[in-house]
């Protein structure tokens, strides 16, 4: 039989030139990982690659250092390519830095990122299903091993469905819900104003002729407004109790649900083509929100408030897709957000339920601690 082949060598110069060449690699004790596909997803990593020769990246890329979580330096494992050969991993670093320091670059065309992350690596967690089949009909056995499982995020693609027709299903690309949507709430931003333009529009009129209140049209944009918002803190309520709830362990369907809604963005968080909600599922779940507002609310200003609903969502959707794959400067608000969403994946699970906005985190009391965001000493 023949000998399986152990990891590759890579002398000093060999990583100086692969780094010359845009390559971003990570060094931590002999082991070496190629992060230049996944720098831009981090926060701070397009500052990283704006970075050219001479540059100092520390202050492209936070500077101080910071703590990773558990699953972040788990998640590094992924893109281990090999080991510096002996007597050549000591390239220019600081001794002082710690875990998750940005290191001194080297005079490269592109800066050399030298990562420490612990005194330990973390290996892959032990693979419990088959990728090689639909994930969907597998998630449910994994019983008491799941809610960890699905935590433990991975930088691979997710295939749900034996059937073609529903694996496309599915998936959608981001362009799409706003190519879907955008028409929909501009027509039906018109027919809601115009319909109150007509002035036929009261507030409980279906109670009480004497104390109705008329709707004119210049509310409309308040109305909508409201739509806006109780989308948000429907967003949070969902997000928070729905996909995130524990399904008991010795429940295969509940499991099985929980990974189609939610469970399957956690596990593979940077799969482009499941960012979004793909239109077809989608129009069953608007449409159920259209009728309970019909129900509740006159016409007209049932519609006006279910379109600034609509009209959130996309907003929502949209966010969603651009704090996974976006890259906003550092200090804006949505490199903020995007910091915020990532330590929601990768160490705050159970809280951080904010997407579009961390409003409703701070009176649900699910604010990802401020702590966490600090840089270490």
């Amino acid at each position: 039989a023949t000998a399986t082949a152990g990891p590759r060598s890579f002398s000093a110069a060999e990583v100086r030139a692969r780094c010359a060449q845009g390559a971003c690699l990570v060094s931590c004790h002999r082991r070496l990982y190629d992060l230049s596909g996944f720098v831009r997803l981090h926060p701070g990593g397009e500052q990283l690659l704006r970075s050219r020769a001479g540059t100092d990246v520390s202050a492209a890329l936070d500077g101080p250092p910071h703590r990773h979580s558990a699953n972040a330096r788990r998640w590094l494992e992924q893109y281990y390519v090999g080991q510096m050969e002996p007597g050549d991993e000591q390239l220019p670093w600081r001794p002082e830095h710690r875990a998750g320091l940005l290191l001194e670059s080297t005079n490269l065309a592109m800066p050399l990122a030298l990562l420490a992350v612990g005194s330990n690596h973390c290996l892959l967690p032990q693979d419990l299903v088959d990728w090689q089949k639909p994930l969907l009909w597998q998630v449910g056995y994994l019983g008491e091993k799941y809610d960890e499982w699905v935590h433990q995020p991975v930088d691979r693609p997710i295939r749900l469905f034996h059937s073609d027709v529903l694996e496309f299903l599915s998936k959608t690309a981001w362009y799409v819900v706003f190519m879907v949507w955008t028409p929909v709430v501009l027509y039906l931003s018109w027919v809601s104003y115009t319909s109150l333009a007509q002035g036929n529009t009261r507030l409980f009129s279906s109670f009480t002729t004497d104390y109705s209140i008329p709707v004119h049209k210049y509310y409309f944009p308040f109305i909508f407004l409201l739509g806006m918002i109780l989308w948000s803190l429907l967003e949070y309520l969902i997000h928070r109790f729905v996909f995130h709830m524990k399904p008991p362990a010795s429940n295969y369907y509940l499991i099985t649900l929980h990974f189609l809604l939610h469970g399957q963005h956690h596990k593979s968080p940077f799969d482009s083509s499941r960012l979004v909600f793909p239109p077809v599922p989608a129009s069953l779940v608007i449409g159920f929100f259209y009728g309970v507002l019909r129900l509740l609310l006159p016409e007209v200003l049932g519609l006006s408030v279910f379109v600034g609903g609509l009209c959130g969502y996309v907003i929502y959707d949209m966010m969603h897709y651009y704090l996974h794959y976006g890259s906003p400067k550092k200090g804006t608000y949505l490199y903020g957000l995007k910091a915020y969403h990532v330590k929601h994946h990768f160490e705050h699970q159970k809280s951080g339920f904010g997407i579009s906005t961390r409003f409703w985190d701070y009176p649900f009391r699910t604010l990802i601690p401020e702590e966490t965001f600090k840089k270490e000493d």
